[in-house]
């Protein structure tokens, strides 16, 4: 009799567990932003050594075609600058995205430093930067390029 209740408890246990374990899973209803996105493809090119920033790097990295995808500073101090790189992308047929803040962009590709408390100090703005090595596949850039791809289909 001591048997049975002791198969029950550990089969009403067991039974509880996987209940316990799915809503520790990611809900997939939620699909982030292509700014949040943006933000965690580009750290992740970072760590794997995959970024250029700035004009020069980006201009010979965009005529090699060894970018993947461009991000642009919509604030960018010369306007020239920017025409040169939106050609380069229009001419070699690479994935260009707008972003609004230098300073932010300069922050995502780690031109800053981090305080001890987790917040960037002394943040130098970046009008240009160019993603030659994605790093391991992640769900942010599926989202970049599903964004990429409904962009051309309209």
């Amino acid at each position: 009799m001591a048997d049975e209740e002791n198969n029950e408890q550990q089969m009403d246990v067991e039974e509880a567990a996987p209940a316990a374990a799915a809503p520790a899973a990611p809900a997939p209803a939620e699909k982030m932003d292509v700014m949040t996105a943006l933000q965690k493809v580009l750290r992740n090119s970072l760590y794997h050594d995959g970024l250029a920033r700035g004009l020069h790097e980006a201009a010979k990295a965009l005529d090699k075609r060894q970018a993947h995808l461009c991000v642009l500073a919509s604030n960018c101090d010369e306007p020239a600058y920017g025409k040169l790189v939106e050609a380069l992308c229009a001419a070699h047929n690479i994935n260009l995205i707008k972003v609004d803040d230098n300073k932010k962009l300069g922050e995502w590709v780690g031109l800053c430093k981090i305080d001890k408390e987790g917040n960037p100090r002394k943040v130098v703005g970046c009008s240009c930067v160019v993603v030659k090595d994605y790093g391991p596949e992640s769900e942010a850039l599926e989202v970049l390029m599903e964004h990429f791809k409904s962009g051309q289909a309209e």
